[in-house]
């Protein structure tokens, strides 16, 4: 009875910590998707210019980006349970930070802890759904904990405008505590482990030099319009950027626990993956934070019609993502990543040149919405199988991660192009059009590398011969046929005994 149940309780456990991954990924993403619903408040509230609260979604994109792919090697020296409650404490205080911070320096500083903060607990998660669900389950468990993710990112947009209408942008973040808690206590659940795999902690140094890079990059292109392009700050961000990051990646290459994993990137078919998920990144944040404030500045939308407004996109790319991921691997990513990339570029134009300027929800923004929202779904999915598929399933976690860092660095940059063509008291239509327009040449470019994701899955092995058919009734066995002709032959059999067997006339 006691062994029946413990085994009855491992699944139960199983089931827990899943839900438990699950959960974490769920907060991660949302708070990046409600966010952009805090823009118009925060303007209102800071009375900061659309310049620098850009950076409120810029700087928690920049420290995530530059934190997972080392946070998930992190997971491999401490243990994913320390890894798990480490991120999650950081990423609860720094939301305690965020939701009571009187200024846009104070509040800045408190998202980019909450970037390392959720940094540290996506891969930490990741690693429990792949240590903690049994073998024959773990494929439907990584299914359910990329969903959380998609459902995230389809409430998102309802539930900050919600929050934001009701109680004002703070509480957007104050909601996070309760989840933290709860995580926490959870986390206790979660089996004690060692480090498992590489023994020395990722490069620090190559780290900082990446995050530095991108950030630099990302000032010089949302501040260039303000200091002036040919001003010494201007370039020397332009210019020491890609320097920084130049040098991470070459650090990377010789280093034996790197920031970055790029020796992955020897494979075309992962490389292109990244490449379309860093411009797939230009494009999508740029286009979320744009609707927002397209709806609230030029429709009059108040912050929670805005959320409701954007929902129905959200919940089509949830429904294309989940859809999209049952194709054949052979040819399901290329199709998702090239068919969805020519959605959203096609999406992407119409918008550029025909925004009306009064409100047009039912006839014009919800079908477009919808329409985008399917091309997103399926970009996420085949981007993301395709740099799964490409390496060998001990490095599924490395590449998934590795994938998620170039969509945020692309991310970051399509915020701060953002900021440098919308300004804060901005209603001109053209302005908007033109991000959507920069964000349709994005997708195209998504699209151009989506035809070149190839996945070549291994032979299947050989089918083994069906054996040969035996007559009914008739049984051939070798030792019974050697051991008739020694009776035969009066020879012993073999063994101990040496005394011979009489012989016998055969009977027929």
């Amino acid at each position: 009875m006691t062994t029946t149940g413990a085994e009855a309780a491992k699944p139960r456990a199983g089931t827990s910590l899943l839900l438990l991954a699950s959960g974490a990924s769920f907060l991660a993403v949302l708070d990046v998707t409600v966010v952009n619903l805090a823009i118009p408040d925060l303007h209102d509230d800071l009375g900061s210019g659309l310049k620098d609260l850009s950076w409120v979604i810029t700087i928690y994109a920049v420290i995530f980006a530059a934190l997972l792919a080392p946070a998930g090697r992190l997971a491999d020296v401490i243990g994913r349970r320390t890894l798990f409650i480490g991120g999650v404490s950081i990423f609860t205080a720094a939301s305690v930070l965020v939701a009571v911070a009187p200024n846009l320096e104070i509040l800045l500083a408190a998202r980019a802890v909450q970037g390392l903060g959720a940094a540290a607990m996506i891969p930490a998660s990741l690693a429990i759904v792949l240590m903690d669900s049994p073998p024959e389950r773990r494929r439907a468990a990584i299914g359910q904990w990329s969903a959380a993710a998609a459902l995230a990112a389809a409430v998102g947009p309802a539930v900050g405008g919600a929050l934001v209408d009701l109680a004002g942008w703070r509480s957007l973040f104050l909601i996070n505590i309760p989840f933290g808690l709860y995580f926490l206590y959870g986390a206790t659940g979660i089996p004690r482990t060692t480090g498992v795999g590489a023994r020395k902690l990722p490069d620090v140094l190559g780290t900082v030099l990446l995050g530095a890079g991108v950030g630099m990059l990302c000032l010089s292109i949302s501040q260039g319009s303000e200091w002036g392009w040919s001003e010494p700050s201007t370039l020397v961000c332009l210019i020491g950027g890609p320097v920084l990051i130049a040098l991470s990646l070459l650090r990377s290459a010789r280093h034996p626990a790197p920031a970055l994993e790029i020796s992955l990137w020897r494979s075309r078919t992962f490389a292109l993956a990244n490449a379309a998920a860093f411009f797939y990144g230009v494009a999508l944040f740029a286009w979320l934070l744009v609707g927002v404030l397209y709806v609230t500045q030029v429709w009059g939308y108040s912050e929670l019609e805005a959320g409701l407004a954007m929902t129905p996109g959200a919940f089509a790319a949830t429904i294309v993502a989940l859809r999209v991921g049952k194709l054949p691997p052979t040819y399901g990513p290329r199709l998702a990543t090239a068919g969805g990339a020519a959605i959203l570029a096609g999406t992407g134009f119409l918008l550029a040149f025909t925004l009306p300027d009064h409100s047009m929800f039912l006839a014009y923004w919800l079908p477009l919405g919808i329409l985008a929202g399917v091309g997103m779904g399926a970009i996420t999915t085949g981007t993301s199988t395709a740099a799964a598929l490409s390496v060998s399933p001990l490095q599924f976690a490395g590449a998934t991660g590795l994938n998620q860092t170039a969509r945020q660095i692309g991310g970051a940059l399509g915020i701060a192009v953002l900021a440098t063509v919308v300004s804060g008291q901005v209603t001109e239509i053209a302005d908007f059009e033109q991000i959507y327009l920069i964000a349709a040449c994005a997708s195209v470019v998504v699209g151009l590398l989506g035809l070149g994701l190839t996945i070549k899955l291994p032979p299947a092995p050989a089918a083994a011969a069906p054996a040969p058919r035996r007559r009914a009734g008739l049984r051939i066995r070798p030792e019974g046929i050697r051991r008739r002709l020694r009776q035969l032959s009066g020879r012993p059999p073999p063994g101990p005994t040496s005394r011979p067997i009489p012989r016998r006339r055969w009977q027929s």
